[in-house]
């Protein structure tokens, strides 16, 4: 009789670590799959602000150079309001 309970506690024990084990790999995966995507999120975020920081730059220049430049007047426009080139 001891030896069937001992063979039942084994079994029991065994099942218990491989659900275990089954357990933590597939956490290991996940968590791994969430470094990966946590690293191509702040590449991403990093080069979001990079474009950003470019176009805040490219409207500052551009800005800078219209108070430079005149603007067309509108003495330039026809009476249609269309400009006349030639």
């Amino acid at each position: 009789m001891r030896m069937y309970v001992t063979l039942v506690l084994a079994a029991l024990l065994i099942l218990g670590l491989s659900g275990l084990t089954a357990y933590l790999m597939s956490a290991r995966r996940k968590a791994r799959k969430q470094r990966a995507l946590a690293a191509r999120l702040e590449a991403v975020a990093a080069r979001a602000a990079r474009e950003h920081n470019d176009r805040a730059a490219a409207a500052r220049a551009s800005s800078a150079l219209t108070t430079v430049l005149p603007a067309i007047q509108n003495a330039d426009l026809g009476q249609s309001g269309v400009r006349r080139v030639a």
